[in-house]
């Protein structure tokens, strides 16, 4: 490979190992899965993955890169589907895996925080937090696998953003270390502070470009006395819309999870796990999944609103969970679904947003820009609608496999990806919801952005990274 960067030497590379100790760092020929993508779209190369324990060792580790101008590639979990924690263009770059870095320092229940170092897989964290009655409220399907330090640098998502936000809106304090080894370490656990420039907002969200996170202080919350789930059969997106605002007059602010599934998609979940199949005798284009969480009783206000909602014919049925392994049963149905399309061969992932009064008009205008591409492509428009935030899955045509489909109709994966781009645009929205632009979307935000944006995001970079040697060649080209 050709490399944009300062070739390593062998002096810096045993510097880090001497830094990181034995067992502290891999050679590329040990360390494939540091290369992997999980679509499979790009594969990764590094000339060495140093897995620090401390702080003061990413510290050390940044001085020496900074010192020798070597790239420097901050890995979390390895989830991220952007290839923001990949270096595709060259072997010379070194991956900074913060996994060792693992240790919930403290909780404070009392102050409704954890400190959390950036290495901590987000379903230890969960597990921690109901240790002590308490729970952090940022869930995805990846959970098991994806670190808070990579959910804060891409500013993640998932399923509870309706009540709870993104992972920007759950954390209070940052400590990072930035390019040249000094270290920010704002961990306070305070809810108003205005000195200054906020850098904990400035670094989350800047995927590794800026700073590399440490740790973080987060925001944990009491468990709801009561959770109810229900799965809701209904006929279009609009239909969706209109129950969500219907039950949100019912309900308060205790709606938590609200995820739009169509019945295509269901129908691939359930091919490729047959033990998953819907609870209704009649199937419907499109259903919504709905969870709220509050107060002892929160169950017959639920079961009270959908009653008056189906009277008004904004659903066909429903279902509510009657226990806990009902309620994971139809959270199944939406977690599975990004396996489901990887498995049924899915040639493109969207991750775009729109304002949420414009759902319907956004699956619609983007399904019409997919098949001008090709007629007879397959799509599973699903998501979270609470926050405007639809993923478009994108097939080859019935009984055409991925590779042959490609092979058939080269360029056809970048001419989607625009598509439903542009249909983004047009409908006022975001290319990136809660994924971030790692490297596949460089491009893509270069067209978009202003060029005001732009340079402001370049003039950052310089001023924090003037050497340009952390993730070179995410966010900005």
């Amino acid at each position: 490979m050709n490399s944009p960067f300062n070739p390593p030497t062998t002096t810096l590379i045993e510097a880090i190992k001497t830094v990181v100790g034995d067992g502290g760092w891999k050679a590329p020929n040990d360390a494939a899965r540091y290369f992997s993508d999980p679509r499979d779209r790009f594969t990764g190369a590094a000339c060495l993955v140093a897995l620090p324990r401390t702080t003061a060792q990413v510290s050390e580790i940044l001085r020496l890169c900074s010192g020798a101008g070597a790239a420097v590639i901050p890995y979390g979990g390895g989830t991220g589907v952007v290839a923001g924690q990949l270096s595709i263009d060259s072997d010379q770059a070194v991956i900074l895996s913060l996994e060792r870095m693992n240790k919930v320092r403290s909780i404070a229940p009392e102050d409704g925080v954890m400190i959390a170092e950036a290495g901590c897989i987000l379903e230890d964290i969960h597990n921690t937090a109901q240790q002590h009655g308490m729970m952090f409220p940022l869930g995805m399907a990846s959970q098991g696998s994806c670190t808070i330090g990579g959910n804060l640098a891409t500013n993640a998502g998932g399923i509870q953003v309706v009540r709870h936000g993104n992972a920007r809106d759950l954390c209070l304090g940052i400590e990072a270390v930035l390019a040249n080894g000094d270290v920010i370490e704002d961990l306070e656990p305070l809810r108003k502070d205005n000195t200054g420039y906020n850098l904990r907002h400035l670094l989350i969200g800047s995927e590794g470009t800026l700073g590399i996170i440490t740790a973080a202080t987060l925001i944990v919350k009491p468990v709801d006395p009561e959770t109810v789930t229900a799965l809701c059969a209904i006929n279009t997106p609009a239909d969706a819309l209109r129950l969500y605002h219907r039950l949100a007059r019912s309900l308060g602010n205790s709606i938590s999870g609200l995820e739009l599934m169509s019945d295509f998609g269901i129908g691939l979940v359930s091919g490729h796990f047959p033990n998953l199949t819907l609870p209704f005798a009649n199937r419907t284009p499109w259903y919504l999944l709905v969870e709220a969480s509050g107060r002892t009783g929160l169950r017959d206000d639920v079961e009270q609103a959908l009653a008056g909602c189906m009277e008004d014919d904004l659903l066909t049925d429903a279902v509510l969970a009657e226990s806990e392994g009902q309620r994971a049963n139809l959270w199944a149905l939406r977690e599975n679904t990004p396996e489901a399309n990887r498995l049924t061969g899915a040639i493109c992932s969207s991750d775009t947003s729109v304002a949420i009064s414009k759902v319907e008009a956004f699956i619609d205008a983007a399904s019409a820009a997919v098949k001008q591409v090709h007629p007879d492509l397959r799509i599973n428009s699903y998501g979270h609608i609470g926050d405007g935030n639809i993923h478009h899955n994108v097939f080859p045509p019935e009984g055409m496999e991925k590779p042959a489909f490609i092979a058939a109709n080269p360029g056809v994966i970048d001419a989607v990806r625009n598509a439903i781009s542009e249909a983004t645009v047009q409908c006022g929205g975001s290319i990136s919801a809660e994924h971030g632009i790692g490297r596949l979307k460089t491009d893509d935000l270069q067209h978009y952005a202003s060029a005001a944006k732009m340079e402001a995001m370049r003039a950052i970079k310089r001023a924090l990274d003037p050497k340009g040697i952390l993730n070179p060649g995410a966010v900005l080209k």
